[in-house]
């Protein structure tokens, strides 16, 4: 349940917007780029503006949003600040940690390889003599680029440098699978790739890069693994206004600015660095087709490729519509609606029926379920008969995830309590009596966890965890 949590919803920036003064939403009004707008544009602009601007307003969006439709942009902006000291505005040149859009560098530079008669995707892996174990034999580059390698992961042991996850690969002999026979996101997949780039061209994966990708496609604002403190760098903070901790990992992470992301997304398109058919093999995973590959998810009957990154708190998504040709791109360092917003863009430009998001409820009450849960859910009760349509009670996961953050603190009596109030508010939702029975699991309450995992399944189920759980429960009243 918690995958799901994480990949459906965000976390919210820090203080109401209520609570902003007059001055930041206005500053928010007047940092739009100028861009001519024809009038057949001219409502749909609004449109996307009064979405973006409420929900900067209700505390739900900072960063950068930049939208094109038939090759022009027709929409940018900056919302917000550059750090947790809410001093510097935001400004198109300040450059983000896209997460895992950056994977996207390493998968084109391979193929610019193939395209050059300098590598196969179906090469092995121990063809280039890195000092893997006999698994090297079994790996193809193909495997990497899609994640069905089978690789032992790194992810788990949180490898600081280069160094480290190098000694990972190399002590560990055992695949996890047999290659392009499952699915696995693990970034030892992307190590491989860029020394593999590496150990064919002769220099660094981020010379080859800047040569052959940035420089081209003048992507004059990007750079590899910034420092504090380099220009127009962001920093991610949370909902509290605190300072994510500066990442120690794996290298060869481009940082990029709103601008440089379009172009790298526009050359994609029209094919100045990869041919159309390395493309769509890059868009398809052949292993796993609902999983996504190195260049995101590509929705094939939508014609339509979504990448989404996520580094502490920095988040990024694009929304690449080859049948409508129209592209959205939002990056924030303070990760909050960026999934949701581009998908509420998309369906506004595809004239569908949308909604401006309201505020969190989670955000609402989260600070106050801290220190005293009871006085949480009377905030919430009056927020409920008092704000109803500002706030988002008709939300699930808004209550889940609160439950989980509570949980995840070891609050676990105060989780229990916030599970419950999510099942009397939402009684017909299976994932939220599996989460209370995870909570009443971790306490040791089995009779309680029993009750609510069959109450999941009565409900429709939860893909088969409330079963395994109950399984694990009998198991462990019977010793």
């Amino acid at each position: 349940m918690k995958n799901i949590i994480v990949i459906f919803l965000c976390l919210f920036s820090t203080h109401l917007f209520s609570q902003k003064s007059t001055k930041n939403t206005q500053f928010a009004k007047h940092t739009k780029t100028d861009i001519k707008v024809d009038k057949t544009n001219k409502k749909l602009i609004n449109q996307i503006d009064s979405v973006m601007v409420k929900s900067y307003e209700r505390g739900l969006f900072n960063g950068n949003v930049l939208i094109a439709k038939n090759n022009k942009i027709i929409y940018q902006k900056s919302f917000g600040f550059t750090d947790e000291t809410r001093q510097t505005a935001l400004t198109d040149k300040s450059i983000f940690n896209i997460g895992s859009i950056a994977k996207e560098f390493n998968a084109v530079a391979i193929i610019i390889l193939v395209e050059r008669g300098l590598l196969n995707l179906d090469d092995k892996v121990s063809k280039f003599n890195l000092g893997l174990p006999k698994w090297a034999e079994k790996v193809t580059i193909r495997h990497l680029l899609n994640y069905a390698s089978g690789i032992p992961p790194i992810e788990q042991l949180k490898p600081e440098n280069d160094a480290e996850a190098w000694n990972i690969l190399r002590s560990n002999d055992s695949l996890l699978f047999e290659p392009g026979t499952s699915y696995r996101y693990d970034n030892g997949n992307v190590f491989l790739q860029r020394r593999i780039i590496e150990k064919v061209t002769g220099i660094s994966f981020e010379e080859f890069v800047i040569k052959n990708i940035v420089k081209p496609l003048k992507m004059t604002n990007s750079v590899f693994d910034p420092k504090f403190g380099y220009k127009n760098r962001t920093s991610c903070y949370d909902f509290d206004n605190v300072k994510c901790p500066e990442m120690q990992f794996i290298s060869g992470w481009l940082w990029v600015d709103i601008n440089n992301l379009y172009k790298w997304i526009e050359a994609m398109n029209s094919n100045r660095l990869i041919s159309r058919e390395s493309l769509q093999t890059l868009l398809n995973n052949p292993y796993a087709i609902d999983e996504g590959g190195s260049l995101g998810r590509y929705i094939e009957k939508d014609e339509l490729q979504r990448h989404n990154g996520v580094s502490y708190k920095f988040e990024s998504i694009f929304l690449n519509d080859f049948k409508n040709n129209m592209t959205i791109i939002l990056v924030s360092n303070n990760l909050n609606r960026v999934w949701d917003l581009g998908y509420i863009i998309h369906n506004l430009m595809l004239g569908k029926d949308y909604e401006i998001p309201k505020k969190s409820v989670y955000q609402a009450i989260r600070k106050e379920s801290l220190d005293n849960v009871n006085r949480a859910i009377e905030t919430y009760y009056l927020l409920k008969e008092n704000s109803k349509n500002e706030y988002s009670f008709e939300n699930s996961g808004e209550l889940n995830k609160l439950g989980y953050e509570l949980l995840r603190l070891g609050k676990i009596n105060e989780s229990i309590t916030i599970f419950k109030l999510a099942t009397s508010e939402f009684p017909k939702d299976a994932n939220l009596f599996d989460s209370l029975g995870e909570a009443y699991f971790t306490d040791k309450q089995y009779d309680l966890a029993l009750d609510s995992y069959k109450k999941a399944i009565s409900l429709g189920g939860t893909k088969g965890n409330a079963e395994k759980m109950i399984e694990k429960i009998e198991k462990e009243m019977g010793k």
